[in-house]
């Protein structure tokens, strides 16, 4: 009996063990996944040198803005001479819009241009309180992808063609007409475009002709790189979170929306996860304490 005893105790202590170690398994780490996106190399537009003599004039001139001038310049010379928009409205739409790159639509979701997802949008998207609540806002993978669709945007769209008559130097018409045309709701929107471009003398990047990019080419022995090097994505193992610790985005939610679920204040929120404004993206997880 004693035998049979101590086999049924043996029994027992190995099925409580193989039990914890299911649990294990279930809560094991996914293998790692990497996704490499290629870089463009884009040639010089004498961006470096354009940016020097700026601040050599005026130091006081914002760091941001040349920093993106000497980043993203040679993207808007490339789309001009591809859609014949002006490189300086471009470039200082890019500026305006994107907050010279460091806004949380830009920096998070690469969109420089606030351009809105609009029917028949079908890549990626994020939600933000706009001139709507819950406005729809395109998500790109890469910031050439945001300029491309830019040029795509004004060359497809019939409320735009008359900005095509415009000689493509004359960047007070196209600034203009664009607000005309319905880009932008601000009153303003002319003349802050046109004051970037003067302050920062953009318009000198019209003056860029096609045969130029080549020559800038073999005169620059390492071209710019602007896109993303490298993305890598790593699955995490699945943890039961508390809903009070991390809330995740679904669609069609807000902060306020989120808040007023969770009971925690937007600006807690905010404070929790270092936004700066209220644009987040479904699938994104938001720390509530």
């Amino acid at each position: 009996m004693k035998i049979q005893s101590y086999i049924i105790i043996a029994f027992l202590s190995l099925f409580i063990v193989s039990c914890g170690s299911k649990k294990t398994v279930v809560t094991s780490s996914k293998k790692k996944t990497t996704k490499k996106v290629t870089t463009k190399k884009l040639p010089s537009v004498n961006q470096k040198a354009h940016v020097k003599k700026l601040t050599k004039k005026n130091p006081k001139l914002n760091k941001h803005t040349l920093t993106y001038i000497k980043k993203y310049a040679p993207l808007a010379v490339i789309k001009m001479h591809e859609y014949k928009i002006p490189a300086s409205i471009t470039l200082a739409q890019g500026i305006l819009e994107s907050g010279n790159g460091r806004s949380t639509l830009a920096s998070k979701s690469n969109n420089h241009f606030g351009i809105k997802c609009h029917r028949g949008w079908k890549g990626k998207r994020v939600y933000h309180d706009d001139d709507k609540k819950d406005d729809c806002f395109r998500k790109y993978e890469y910031v050439e992808q945001s300029y491309n669709d830019h040029s795509k945007f004004l060359t497809g769209r019939k409320r735009y063609a008359f900005l095509f008559n415009y000689r493509i130097t004359d960047y007070k018409k196209w600034a203009k007409g664009l607000k005309k045309a319905g880009y932008a709701t601000d009153k303003k929107y002319p003349q802050k475009l046109i004051g970037i471009i003067q302050n920062y003398k953009l318009y000198e990047f019209d003056k860029v002709k096609k045969r130029d990019l080549k020559k800038y080419k073999k005169q620059q022995k390492k071209p710019i790189q602007v896109s993303v090097t490298t993305k890598t994505t790593t699955s995490t193992p699945k943890v039961k979170s508390s809903s009070k610790a991390v809330y995740v985005v679904k669609k069609g939610d807000t902060l306020y929306s989120i808040s007023r679920k969770v009971n925690v204040s937007v600006k807690d929120i905010k404070k929790l996860n270092g936004l700066r404004d209220n644009i987040i993206s479904i699938g994104q997880r938001l720390k509530l304490k």
